[in-house]
């Protein structure tokens, strides 16, 4: 029953959208946890539930990442049922972790009624984050970016960052497990209701006072999306045919009346040459770079000692490389072996990347500063951008061939967008096989191009917003300021009368309950 509720939850989440299926997923996951108080181990019992939820949440919502063993199929295949199976074990230990502490604090007589559901919110929410961080960090599937289909409802992203979002959407789709507790669970389900239609509200007066058109003058930006599959992608006898693609796309002219583009990006990986050491590549490449701008691209970079970076570059017209990027965020087991010395993954994983120093801002010519992000550093909240040197827009090149036409991609995409939102800043997203798309600091999309297409998308590069947001100032800090707040209202939501079960079973008393007890001692019998 938990992995299968676990798998609903993931169909409340993009790319599927169904949001009001998170209502049964976390009604149910709390009931899971009160019921484990009659087992003769609740902590055991009520852990147990959480992770077979996280199983089936993160192995419906997951699945994809098999894709990459697909593509050679021959030696990696046989991995699938580890990968896909070990990646939902693991990661359910997460809300395994949620429900236990879930099942301390209400068996402690800390949150009772209404007040469990609250705080199984904020223990989530606290989980997610703590699952963003550890062993380099993994915050996908985040329950908050269920809303990624209501430009409305990201507006509050702003504000507290996902963790605001996530600690909501729980808390509103757990709510109706009060309408166990009598008459205060209608209130509670309103309460959530009413705290749902404040955000949407919120959300939609902030879009109604945002600036339509709001653009950089005197920039005009070519995603080009060759749509290479990546069993194709390294081929020799088609390395000369994919640089020669990208060019051609990059000099296709652009519609009629619409402006020619000043900057072209290709995406991560592009082409299969080192291009900041291939000379002959890089002047074939030059061929694309508009007259007085510049081509970014994603590439491989190697200093000939054995070490390689996931790079991005910006050439100009001379086919020089003006600036480089280094990626500092790598993926654990696709670049690179953790404890290489330990786990026999040799075969699986000849060689390891270089990680780069870390967040830079990029300055190039004809462009505002610029905060680049390669393939999924642009999932980490708060993680995006310099603080100290706060640029004017992310640039995001990714290589999501490697997850096929599934899930993968749309989720990359939609989390992506919130990091727009939360830092006030547009994203640009140049895909190999898409989604490409340009997004303003209100996370909308102003242009995209589909998955699986190939082609070019030229569009103007929306303007940030003038002011850093809250969550831009404060970063992960709105989650122990949302943990402060929320503390006051687990308590106030505990019924002020009667008793209520502990984890143990036994009834427990409140002061109210046991003034009347004793006052009732006091009374002399009837005659």
């Amino acid at each position: 029953m938990a992995a299968a509720l676990g798998a609903v939850a993931s169909a409340g989440l993009p790319p599927w959208g169904a949001v009001p299926l998170l209502i049964p997923a976390f009604t149910g996951l709390v009931w899971l946890i009160d019921g484990s108080r009659q087992a003769r181990a609740p902590l055991a019992a009520a852990a147990i539930a959480g992770w077979w939820f996280g199983v089936g949440h993160f192995a419906s919502g997951l699945y994809w990442v098999a894709e990459a063993l697909l593509v050679d199929a021959d030696s990696h295949a046989w991995l699938i049922p580890f990968a896909v199976g070990g990646l939902a074990a693991g990661l359910g230990l997460f809300p395994a972790l949620a429900a236990a502490l879930t099942r301390i604090v209400v068996g402690a007589g800390w949150a009772v009624g209404a007040g469990r559901v609250l705080a199984f919110a904020g223990l989530w929410t606290l989980v997610e984050w703590v699952r963003g961080w550890i062993f380099t960090g993994f915050p996908w599937h985040l329950v908050g970016t269920a809303w990624s289909g209501v430009d409305a409802m990201l507006q509050p992203a702003a504000l507290f960052g996902i963790w605001g979002l996530s600690l909501l959407t729980v808390a509103a789709a757990a709510a109706p497990a009060c309408l166990a507790d009598g008459r205060r669970g209608h209130a509670v389900l309103a309460g959530s209701a009413l705290a749902l239609a404040l955000a949407w509200t919120g959300g939609l007066v902030r879009l109604a006072a945002a600036p339509d058109a709001d653009t950089v003058p005197g920039v005009r930006l070519r995603l080009v999306q060759a749509s290479i599959p990546q069993r194709l992608k390294w081929l020799p006898e088609l390395r000369a045919q994919h640089l020669a693609t990208h060019v051609t796309l990059s000099l296709r002219p652009p519609a009629p009346g619409a402006p020619a583009p000043t900057h072209v990006i290709w995406p991560e990986t592009a082409v299969p040459f080192l291009l900041p050491q291939d000379e002959a590549a890089r002047a074939a490449a030059a061929r694309a770079v508009p007259s007085g701008g510049l081509l970014i691209s994603g590439t491989v970079r190697a200093d000939g000692r054995g070490q390689a970076w996931n790079s991005l570059v910006a050439i100009d017209r001379t086919a020089a490389v003006v600036a480089t990027y280094d990626k500092a965020h790598l993926v654990p087991f696709g670049e690179y072996a953790p404890l290489r010395g330990i786990l026999p993954l040799g075969k699986l994983i000849p060689g390891d990347f270089v990680a780069g120093p870390g967040r830079v801002t990029l300055r190039l010519p004809g462009l505002p500063p610029a905060s680049p992000l390669i393939c999924y550093e642009a999932i980490f909240p708060s993680r995006v951008l310099a603080a100290s040197d706060r640029p004017a827009w992310l640039l995001n090149v990714t290589n999501d061939a490697w997850f096929g036409a599934g899930a993968g991609p749309r989720q990359h995409l939609a989390i992506a967008r919130l990091r727009a939102v939360e830092e006030g800043v547009p994203l640009v997203r140049a895909a190999n096989t898409g989604i490409s798309a340009v997004v303003d600091p209100y996370g909308r999309v102003v242009a995209r191009l589909g998955l699986g297409v190939a082609g070019v998308l030229d569009a103007n590069l929306p303007r940030a917003l003038g002011a850093v947001t809250p969550y831009g100032r404060l970063g992960d800090w709105w989650l122990a300021i949302l943990g402060a707040g929320l503390v006051p209202l687990v308590r106030l939501a505990a019924p002020r009368g009667g008793s209520h079960l502990t984890a143990s079973g036994k009834p427990a008393t409140t002061r109210r309950s046991r003034r009347a007890a004793v006052s009732g001692r006091n009374k002399r019998p009837p005659a």
